[in-house]
């Protein structure tokens, strides 16, 4: 018999080395991202130039950012260059809680979701690039040309840093939109055909966003444009999705509705059963016939009975 106790100190010192891979491998990421931020501090001024050309592009010829702060000029380039650290570690990090997870996850599980966690830093990083490559330059344009004539369009580098970096963000988990439908339609949250029927109302709230949202109707549809066509392909690829999962829990199914014999061939369940309900009508007769061996053992024949008498009747001993 298992020893509680046992049990319990067999439960924490698995708890502990979880707990001790977790801090080894939250560690590499850490170790990862100082590195690069080392590599990338010569370049800080660099970075941040490259970062600030959309919007310094609109602004009139000579004009430049400004920097409130004191010692803004020092530490926003290097609070950049932290943050270009981490998104260039991303991967590494990933990989790293993958490592973590997959061997808790069954071989098709992992065969589904490698391709999400690639396809899902892939997008981040295409949101990314849209919002620089697109939004930001129409945004500074769209500021610098509506600014009233009494306002000369000077903003601050922490400013600028925090409204790049909320756009990066936002883009890039916009255009998370397919892996997000991939998610909620195989956990059963929602349907295929469900968001179907809610296209109509989905593309009557990018036309309303369109007209509502400046600066003008083109710079909308280039922005709205995007985020619908990465919902449709997630639907697309929900419905590939779909069949791949069908597939897998099926074969599990079957897999789970099989027995095995001695030899490791499978055997049906119902020939197993059959055979455990014939052991089962044999062995009460068994067990009546040793019940009743058991029984008659200690009685004496007939032939004992009369020998011992006539002994008796002729005056010898028992």
């Amino acid at each position: 018999m298992t020893n509680p106790n046992d049990a319990q100190e067999t439960g924490f010192k698995a708890f502990l080395e979880h707990l001790i891979e977790l801090r080894d491998r939250l560690l590499r990421i850490v170790v990862a991202i100082v590195v690069v931020f080392i590599l990338l501090s010569p370049f800080v001024q660099t970075l941040y130039n490259w970062l600030s050309d959309p919007l310094v592009k609109q602004l009139p010829h000579g004009d430049k950012l400004i920097a409130i702060g004191v010692a803004a000029p020092f530490l926003i380039p290097f609070k950049l260059a932290l943050l270009v650290a981490f998104l260039l570690t991303l991967p590494y990090t990933f990989y790293q809680v993958w490592g973590f997870v997959a061997p808790g996850l069954y071989q098709h599980e992992k065969r589904l979701i490698t391709p999400l966690l690639v396809s899902s830093v892939g997008l981040f990083y295409a949101g990314m690039a849209f919002a620089y490559f697109v939004v930001i330059p129409m945004i500074s344009r769209a500021a610098v040309a509506f600014a009233p004539s009494n306002v000369t369009p000077t903003p601050d580098i922490a400013a600028y840093l925090d409204f790049s970096v909320a756009m990066f963000l936002a883009f890039g988990l916009s255009f998370e939109t397919p892996v997000a439908t991939i998610l909620l339609i195989s956990m059963g949250i929602v349907s295929v055909e469900a968001l179907v029927k809610a296209r109509p109302y989905i593309i009557v709230a990018f036309i309303i966003g369109m007209f509502l949202t400046p600066p003008d109707v083109i710079s909308q549809t280039l922005m709205a444009v995007p985020i619908w066509l990465l919902f449709e392909l997630g639907l697309v690829l929900s419905r590939v999705f779909n069949r791949h999962l069908e597939r897998f829990r099926t074969e599990k199914a079957e897999h789970e509705t099989q027995g095995y014999g001695r030899a490791g061939q499978a055997v049906d369940l119902p020939v197993v059963a059959g055979a455990a309900a014939a052991t089962a009508t044999t062995t009460p007769v068994w067990e009546d016939e040793q019940y009743v061996a058991e029984e008659t053992v200690p009685v004496q024949s007939t032939d004992d009975e009369e020998y011992h008498h006539d002994r008796r009747r002729n005056g010898g001993g028992t």
